[in-house]
């Protein structure tokens, strides 16, 4: 976590710098938006890392390795390819779960597929893509993503399970 919050960093001092050299108070304008998105987001950030975090104390290891463990296999990234198209959020939510859950003993194939159904099939958001884009579309968008999430699960599982990820 060192090495991307140091480009982090870099970044947002160099935009701080490159606004405040704009002249006008920009500078001062991005910093007082910044402050208010982390206010609104703050909330929302507690109780996800509060879930992250517990899950993998919550949770007993042998139930984890069991339905989402590496040993898990097709069923595992079922399970992960569900549970990510239903998991509510943008990427704030979604990343703090999956890294518990993978701190926790998921495998690697299973992380894959919940990251990649969360991205592709977003079940929470198709009242608003149908009301939006209509049925057709929407059902069009499914039928081609689907098996991503599961593709996606069963290639990581192939190439990649005995990767180690500390």
């Amino acid at each position: 976590m060192l090495i991307p919050t140091i480009i982090m960093g870099v970044i947002a001092i160099a935009l701080i710098i490159v606004a405040y050299q704009k002249g006008g108070g920009e500078h001062i304008l991005g910093l007082k938006s910044a402050g208010n998105i982390l206010l609104q987001v703050m909330p929302l950030l507690i109780f996800v890392f509060i879930i992250a975090g517990t899950i993998q104390y919550i949770v007993p290891a042998e139930m984890v390795a069991k339905w989402v463990g590496a040993e898990s296999g097709f069923r595992g990234i079922l399970i992960g390819t569900v549970a990510g198209g239903f998991t509510p959020g943008g990427p704030i939510t979604a990343m703090p779960i999956a890294a518990g859950l993978l701190q926790s003993g998921a495998g690697i194939g299973t992380m894959v597929a919940f990251m990649t159904g969360w991205s592709l099939l977003a079940f929470i958001r198709l009242p608003l893509e149908v009301g939006l884009m209509g049925w057709k579309f929407t059902a069009i968008r499914l039928a081609c993503t689907f098996l991503f999430p599961i593709l996606a699960g069963l290639i990581a599982n192939l190439f990649f399970a005995k990767a180690s990820l500390t």
